[in-house]
């Protein structure tokens, strides 16, 4: 599930983080809330349900554009008569119900945004309070203001628009008509993503779809003018299929696209929160601190190469609740589940994320392992003798040139 936000709060959130976090809990408990009214339509009475949101601060265009990736179970957890926890599917939700569930979290945040004496031009007859982004961060602000509209300022075009390529001047406006898709004044709400609860895989390639970067390096490419290209994934309804920037405007879409230091980005609420009362009852790898059970399920892929387990079930619980579809209305028999591994290998995260195999031998293709860790430098220094390789340290390169008269970088370093 996905919800877009108005420019104006974009810019606001893009700044500060508790009031993101705030517009967030608003965002999720409306999710949350909507889903047990509909389990009570079903009967049951003390459901609970879960969800995991991911922050993302970036747009298709590399602008700051703040909006709410959600995973949401799709139904609830409940106990039955005998005391079992099971898992309550619900049937997708209709055009109309997302459309007033849109309609509440409108209101909830501008309610939200009135205590903090804020507000969206045009909403309220209230006065609009000075900026403090601006305030306290002048260049930051007018940066993240540019990027929110699509414009620049630096280089040689500053206050200009980014420049567009295969864009018609006169194509209208296209507003989406999928299903489950609703808009109000500027807020967004997408509901008509699934994923099956045994479709492994394919909970995979969504949960990497919340979590990517900004932009993918691959559809970078450097002009003989030295701009710098950018092509979108997907064309826009005016007809652009790429952007192009100037090195300067490049650097500054991106500088304002890192979030604050100590700012997490992916939250777990309902059930799948940390502290969730009765958790232990409802995700498979949860388990009380005191309880020192060896982990017997493997989530790290086996080597390139290696023979793919014959059922997905046996790489990942087949009960996972993270999926949004749920898992499954068997009851959780929390005496015989066992968690997976808490921490991952750094190797396997540098493969997973990066696609960076470290314990693959370049000469025979092999699998690498740890034999020992040596810090000894002479012992060191033998060794990287004995495999012909340098022991010294090379030469840092001198740091980059300022910018020139006409905005632009000058990219010459050394070979």
């Amino acid at each position: 599930m996905g919800a877009g936000l108005p420019y104006r709060l974009r810019y606001l959130l893009a700044w500060d983080h508790g009031l993101c976090r705030a517009v967030l809990a608003v965002y999720v408990r409306a999710l949350l809330g909507f889903e047990r009214r509909r389990a009570r339509r079903r009967s049951i009475a003390d459901g609970r349900t879960g969800a995991v949101t991911a922050i993302q601060r970036f747009g298709s265009a590399v602008n700051v554009n703040v909006h709410f990736h959600t995973l949401v179970l799709d139904g609830v957890f409940a106990a039955d008569a005998t005391g079992a926890v099971r898992f309550d599917p619900a049937p997708p939700p209709t055009d109309r119900e997302v459309a007033r569930l849109l309609a509440t979290i409108r209101r909830r945040v501008l309610r939200l945004l009135g205590r903090h004496g804020l507000t969206l031009g045009g909403e309220t007859e209230a006065t609009v309070p000075i900026d403090p982004f601006a305030e306290t961060s002048p260049m930051l602000a007018t940066v993240c203001a540019a990027s929110v509209q699509g414009q620049s300022v630096f280089g040689t075009r500053p206050g200009a628009p980014v420049m567009r390529i295969g864009r018609d001047p006169d194509a209208p406006w296209v507003t989406s008509r999928d299903p489950r898709h609703a808009h109000l004044a500027g807020f967004d709400l997408h509901a008509n993503r699934t994923v099956r609860a045994d479709d492994c895989a394919g909970l995979e390639r969504l949960c990497q779809y919340l979590l990517r970067p900004p932009l993918a390096q691959g559809r970078l490419e450097r002009l003989r003018d030295g701009r710098v290209l950018y092509t979108l994934t997907h064309p826009w309804s005016d007809g652009t299929r790429r952007l192009l920037f100037q090195p300067l405007e490049l650097l500054e879409k991106l500088a304002v696209l890192v979030p604050r230091p100590r700012v997490n980005l992916l939250l777990y609420h309902g059930v799948l929160a940390a502290h969730a009362r009765g958790r232990a009852h409802t995700v498979r790898t949860a388990y009380p601190p005191s309880a020192a059970v060896p982990p017997t399920c493997r989530l790290t892929p086996p080597p390139s190469g290696a023979p793919a387990p014959a059922d997905c079930a046996q790489a990942l619980p087949a009960s996972d609740p993270t999926s949004p579809l749920g898992a499954t209305t068997a009851a959780v028999d929390t005496a015989t589940v066992r968690p997976s591994r808490r921490y991952w290998a750094w190797a396997d995260l540098l493969r997973r994320v990066f696609a960076i195999d470290v314990l693959a031998c370049s000469h025979c293709g092999g699998r690498l392992r740890l034999i020992a860790t040596i810090e000894d430098p002479a012992v060191v220094t033998r060794l990287l003798r004995h495999l012909a390789l340098p022991t010294e340290l090379p030469d840092l390169c001198p740091a980059r040139p300022p910018p020139g008269t006409d905005g632009t970088l000058a990219f010459d370093f050394p070979e």
